[in-house]
């Protein structure tokens, strides 16, 4: 295999073993006099006890260099110097290794003691004449080699890379020490100051002369600084070498396990004048600098005071994502979605996107909104754009997605969109649409979810084909140094557990930034995976424009005051090189500063911001034509529910070829029995829900971890080969012959980054639903910035609508705190709908009430209300997040199943179920009303039946808790006037719905009645860990219920 850095190890940079008194060619002859003897064995393997395998030679770790330079003779035997061809072919004509060396021909004529034309190819068993040698060449041909592999892997260590001149980039000290000519036993050595002169000076010492630095070495195959040369001198390849690796850029590639990659990155570094640009390039990039300098300085000046977060120190991050875009567009790109922090973030809008800078000047001023919502800070709103990319002269649309303050948490939402985007376009290799996404250095090493993130880039069902990531690396973050934000020797390094090749660059050369660039967004389209590109640059201000930097870095603040920007010092240059004249360049920046000041003129006229058009994800013809509160039927054809029972219930077309598992076997025959019956459980309800959706061309996805089985065992949409190990087959994939896609995935071992992928998924088009499954409800806290920061708020802060459905395990059975509560309360404390307030009855009440909510909360006890709320997500006008409290004993409790008759035609969701029993015959008797919701009600109707008070007690579920529907609550509690209220709950009392609904009972029932708490006393855990103290609280909750 490709042992980069166990080569180097061995021999980088001037390997150890060519350090001892034995040199490299006396330890292959050993003691033997420089003879080659005519004797002819067979050959053993290297890997073998021999004789000669106790030689340093052919074990240890140069075995392992032998073994590579094998592999490469093997596949061309040209492409390893002359010595080892040499050495290759005696030995596989059976000569034993000990013997096999002949020395190979120097280019350097006076330091051999044989010409070149008297070394022949060795045949089989041909006889040699005794041939001297001098073993001090292939000694320094494998130094040479040696060098350019530790340029190649360890050069970015000291390359250039900050435009102050006085950090570096890399934090970890421990890495040069090995570099270092004293770490090994040289001897004395002059002061050096750069690596090229340490190796250098490594490489006079060797050699003994300096005229040594002018010998000519052949390159081997793993570098292309020769361009068409196959051979350079020694001082050249360490210029090259130099050039490529430890100037302005610093690659980090060498840890990428396939040789194609890093050959292609050697290229795309090494060969001679890949770096170079027209003047017209030049041109470009100089009026692209100047827009983003300018903007900036525009807004500074006008806007002294406001925050902004401006990109003064790295306004190269421009031309930079420009370059990546053209370049992307050119190979074919038409979608970029983007996600960023507020760092340069109107910068981005206004230069890359495009955004009327009539529009972002608004924001700065005092209006009124003309829209509904509570609206965001400038610097974190969101756009989309579709625009023509004048240097390719091809469309390009461009999405910058909004996102709070949370750094980073964008991640995967941008990942979802993308991935859903992929998906509608038929895009299965990412060739039209990718991402790309911002960072800054302290939260790119520093934030989980960029790690979360990164392991979805190779998953089938999440990634995304390639993602180009740009980190502005200010070398600070807010106040905090690297060195005490990051233990990692770079910001970037998390990109190497996916094998993502890292480029580092100095900020202050455009022309490199550039080049980086241009190669990032080949890679992606080569070879379709993340690409990191670090801009090593600073922040002119602090953390925001009103800060004060100087109160944590002084002295860092003081190089930054005389440092001139960027946009000088490249204006300076083009002059220099006649590319442009002075003249020019103002001409440029005139012209720039006239089109911001036309705008601003045009931002004053405005009397109202308007947040739509910031939206990041329209819904073109969505909402056209459609009544607002007009919600389409859920209920379908008993035929349609029999059909999708029966194809559901059934095993593979291929039975008799594909073993199912005993036990799915089973799970399917009572499935179909349960469709013989016109019943359905929850698993079966859920199944015709989704089989029904894609009948009428609805995509569905359901992800989350285990959710193909389900985490309780339930649900099976994917069955498995018993004897083929991968077989699998997914059967609401094959209801219909024109159904919509379906989608079951299980997902990685995440949350945090997992709901946010789905809910970037559900945001791209509303005629989906997309399902998040918790394994289990308590696990959804590990994700709740993307339930605080983007669901329960997306759509007040960007207009952004989601119909995603979260599915939440919930209930208290008696196994623990961990795994019985999905937090409720959390999520009904986050409602907005207001508790003291009974909206207007009509008979568009409840679905007006959907309208203006952030979400909804349910908490379903049927297999039939569930099939119906999972249907009304599509059939409702517009779109709400749907958070959804599911059952676990319920899945399979006999008395938890429903009718057809409940899910045909006519029939809808129920937001309250009523008493249905012998209290609701007589009503004047009842003498109390309990009110609870989810599973606690089969809990309480055993115990009524129990105690026989079945008509004295009525139960009304409450299904949907938010919005509250306070018109319902309201007819039952009329309807049974003389009874007492209950309010009953298997959670604490600090904790499930008991604190939602209290204020709303009062204001339902105008404060005429109150409604009483039953259920266990407040607690800090959501349930014990003793299944007898369960049992015990349980019966304190039923004995209590029915104390009549």
């Amino acid at each position: 295999m490709y042992k980069a850095r166990t080569l180097f190890s061995t021999l980088a940079p001037l390997a150890p073993q060519m350090c001892r008194p034995e040199r490299f060619a006396s330890w292959l002859v050993r003691s033997h006099p420089l003879t080659r003897t005519t004797q002819v064995i067979v050959i053993e393997p290297i890997r073998k006890y021999s004789k000669v395998a106790t030689e340093p030679f052919l074990n240890g770790s140069s075995s392992t260099y032998v073994e590579e330079m094998y592999n490469a003779w093997l596949q061309d035997p040209h492409s390893v110097h002359v010595s080892w061809d040499s050495f290759f072919r005696s030995s596989t004509a059976g000569a034993a290794p000990g013997l096999a060396y002949q020395a190979p021909p120097s280019l350097a004529p006076s330091h051999n003691q044989v010409p070149l034309g008297a070394l022949l190819p060795l045949g089989g068993g041909t006889q040699l004449s005794q041939i001297p040698v001098n073993e001090k060449i292939i000694d320094d041909h494998l130094a040479v080699q040696a060098i350019i592999r530790s340029y190649q892997i360890r050069g970015h260590h000291i390359a250039k890379l900050d435009p102050l001149g006085i950090n570096s980039a890399d934090l970890d000290d421990r890495h040069p020490q090995e570099l270092l000519y004293n770490h090994y036993s040289f001897g004395n050595r002059a002061h050096t100051t750069t690596y090229s002169q340490e190796l250098q000076y490594r490489i006079a010492t060797l050699m003994k002369k300096e005229s040594d630095m002018d010998r000519i070495f052949k390159l081997p195959s793993t570098t292309f600084i020769g361009g068409k040369e196959k051979s350079l001198p020694l001082r050249e390849i360490l210029k090259r070498l130099e050039a490529a690796y430890c100037g302005h850029i610093g690659v980090e590639f060498m840890f990428i396990n396939s040789l194609e990659q890093c050959n292609w990155i050697r290229q795309k570094m090494e060969t001679p004048g890949i770096m170079e640009m027209t003047n017209d390039e030049r041109r470009l990039i100089l009026a692209r600098l100047t827009r983003a300098t300018g903007f900036e300085a525009f807004l500074a000046r006008k806007w002294s005071s406001e925050k902004r977060f401006g990109l003064e120190g790295c306004e190269i991050l421009i031309p930079a994502m420009k370059q990546v875009i053209d370049k992307s567009t050119e190979l074919g790109v038409e979608s970029i979605v983007m996600g960023m922090p507020h760092r340069g973030r109107l910068n981005v809008l206004a230069n890359v996107c495009r955004k009327p800078l009539s529009q972002i000047f608004t924001q700065f001023a005092a209006l009124e909104a003309a829209d509904d919502g509570s609206g965001d800070v400038k610097y974190h709103l969101g756009t989309y754009i579709e625009r023509l990319n004048r240097v390719t002269n091809k469309n390009i649309r461009l999405a910058v997605v909004a996102n709070p303050s949370h750094l980073e948490a964008v991640d995967p939402v941008v990942q979802g969109k993308t991935r859903a985007e992929q998906f509608y376009r038929g895009d299965g290799e990412g060739k039209k649409v990718m991402s790309i996404l911002l960072h800054g250095d302290a939260a790119f090493c520093g934030q989980g979810i960029v790690f979360e993130t990164m392991h979805l880039s190779d998953l089938p069902d999440y990634t995304t084909h390639g993602t180009i990531h740009i980190v502005v690396n200010n070398q600070i973050g807010f106040t905090t140094d690297p060195r005490h934000s990051r233990s990692s020797p770079y910001c970037t390094d998390v990109a190497r557990v996916v094998n993502a090749p890292i480029f580092h660059v100095n900020s202050d050369d455009p022309e490199a930034v550039m080049h980086v660039c241009k190669v990032a967004a080949e890679w992606r389209a080569t070879f379709h995976k993340d690409v990191v590109i670090d801009i090593v640059s600073y922040r002119r201000n602090g953390h925001n424009e009103i800060d004060e930097p100087m109160f944590t870095q002084p002295l860092m603040y003081r190089k930054i005051r005389n440092t001139p920007p960027v946009l000088d010092i490249y204006a300076k240059s083009l002059i220099d090189d006649s590319v442009v004249s002075a003249e020019e360049v103002k001409d440029v920046k005139d012209k720039y500063e006239k089109i911001c000041e036309e705008a601003y003129v045009n931002a004053r006229q405005e009397t109202h911001i308007k947040y739509k058009d910031w939206l990041d994800s329209p819904w073109s013809g969505f909402f056209e034509g459609k009544d607002p509160l007009k919600v389409s039927p859920t209920g379908i054809k008993e035929d349609t529910l029999i059909h999708i029972g029966k194809k559901f219930s059934s095993p593979p077309p291929n039975a008799a070829e594909f073993v199912v598992h005993k036990g799915i076997e089973r799970i399917l025959k009572s499935r179909m029995e349960m469709i013989e019956a016109r019943t359905v459980d929850w698993a079966l309800g859920e199944a015709m829900a989704f089989g029904s959706l894609l009948k009428e061309g609805i995509h569905v996805r359901l992800s989350g971890q285990d959710v193909e089985r389900g985490t309780f065992s339930h649900r099976h949409h994917v069955l498995h080969h018993q004897t083929v190990d991968k077989a699998t087959y997914r059967p609401l994939c094959y209801l219909y012959p024109d159904q919509a896609p379906y989608t079951v995935c299980n997902s990685s071992l995440s949350e945090f980054g997992v709901l946010g992928f789905e809910l970037g998924y559900s945001m791209t088009n509303p005629n989906a639903l997309v399902c998040w499954e918790a394994q289990f409800g308590d696990f959804n806290n590990t994700a709740q910035c993307i339930i605080d920061q983007f669901i329960s708020s997306g759509q007040a802060k960007w207009v952004r609508q989601s119909g995603l459905v979260m599915l939440q395990p919930h209930g208290l059975e008696g196994m623990g705190p961990e795994h019985s509560s999905a937090r409720l309360e959390r999520f009904l404390q986050m409602s907005a709908d207001d508790p003291d307030y009974f909206p207007p009855e009509s008979e568009e009440f409840a679905v007006r009430q959907l309208h203006d909510s952030n979400w909804i909360v349910a908490n379903c006890s049927t297999p039939a209300n569930y099939f119906h709320i999972l249907r009304r997500q599509i059939a409702l006008p517009f779109r709400k997040p749907l958070i959804l409290m599911t059952p676990k004993s319920l899945l399979r409790h006999p008395e938890a199943k429903s009718s057809f008759d409940l899910m045909l035609e006519n029939t809808e969701f129920l937001r309250v179920i009523p008493e249905e029993g012998v209290a609701s015959q007589n009503p004047s008797n009842v003498k109390r009303i309990i009110f609870c919701s989810g599973k606690v009600y089969y809990d309480l109707k055993k115990a009524r039946a129990e105690k026989k008070l079945d008509d004295k007690v009525a139960i009304v579920r409450v299904e949907q808790i938010s919005p509250f529907p306070y018109d319902l609550v309201k007819k039952e509690a009329d309807k049974y006037a003389n009874a007492e209220l209950i309010w009953a709950q298997e959670e604490h009392k600090n904790q499930g719905a008991w604190t939602y609904i209290q204020p709303r009972f009062h204001t339902a029932l105008n404060g005429a009645r109150s409604v009483s708490y039953v259920g266990r006393p407040t607690g800090a855990s959501p349930a014990t860990g003793s299944k007898m103290q369960h049992l015990k609280e349980l019966k304190q909750l039923l004995d209590d219920s029915f104390d009549v």
